[in-house]
């Protein structure tokens, strides 16, 4: 139905934009049409048709908000990070800074959660609570590590680095902003382990597979 009365309507403005021919007149009719009057005469006004909107412009093939990654390590890397966001629960993807800010706000000081950045040289962006208010610090990714944005300390991995300020002595971060507020018991309980035997200790721990792989999703204290 939609195609057909789209191609009535094109009918009806190619119609409309071409102008009505007179029908060619006989030699009888044209010596009775010369005593006619000239307003009988005049041809008809055309009403023009509106010119069609001037479609938007393709955007650039590659026009993507991520650089171009150098090596496979740093695809791999990257990719790994994504990974774990998604099962962390304190990822909120391309949440705005306002949003972020917003959602922060009324949270103690040192509550934080990662995002997307909007800076098109960042991955991600880390927002937290201080106690002047809310803020925001990019996340570097330089050389296959991780760092925030005015440091010198760099990580392997996006998690080693919430680790590393959550621990600090100055504790710039404290818990995270979670989307869900009750976590279910396994994490909870994946969280005790990791934190009691230690990440690298995980392997040696007498388990089935299947409880194995699930410490190792996520080997977090976080």
């Amino acid at each position: 139905m939609v195609a057909h009365n789209q191609v009535a309507a094109d009918n009806a403005i190619s119609t409309a934009a071409e102008p009505r021919r007179r029908p060619e007149s006989s030699s009888s009719s044209s010596s009775s049409s010369s005593t006619s009057s000239p307003s009988s005469a005049a041809p008809a006004r055309l009403r023009p048709c509106p010119a069609a909107p001037a479609p938007a412009p393709a955007p650039a093939p590659g026009d993507t908000h991520f650089r171009t990654f150098r090596s496979h390590a740093e695809y791999r890397r990257i990719t790994r990070a994504s990974a774990l966001l998604d099962a962390c629960g304190f990822y909120w993807g391309p949440l705005s800074v306002h949003g972020a800010h917003e959602r922060l706000r009324a949270e103690p000081v040192g509550t934080f959660l990662v995002r997307d950045s909007r800076q098109r040289n960042c991955f991600f962006a880390l927002s937290v609570k201080m106690a002047s208010g809310p803020t925001s610090i990019r996340v570097h990714f330089q050389a296959g590590r991780f760092h925030l944005d005015g440091s010198r300390e760099s990580f392997d991995c996006l998690f080693e680095l919430l680790e590393h300020y959550v621990a600090a002595p100055r504790r710039m971060l404290g818990a995270p902003l979670r989307q869900r507020r009750v976590r279910p018991l396994q994490e909870l309980c994946r969280q005790r382990i990791v934190a009691t035997v230690g990440r690298e200790n995980l392997a040696r721990i007498p388990l089935n597979p299947v409880l194995r792989d699930y410490l190792s999703s996520f080997p977090f204290q976080i």
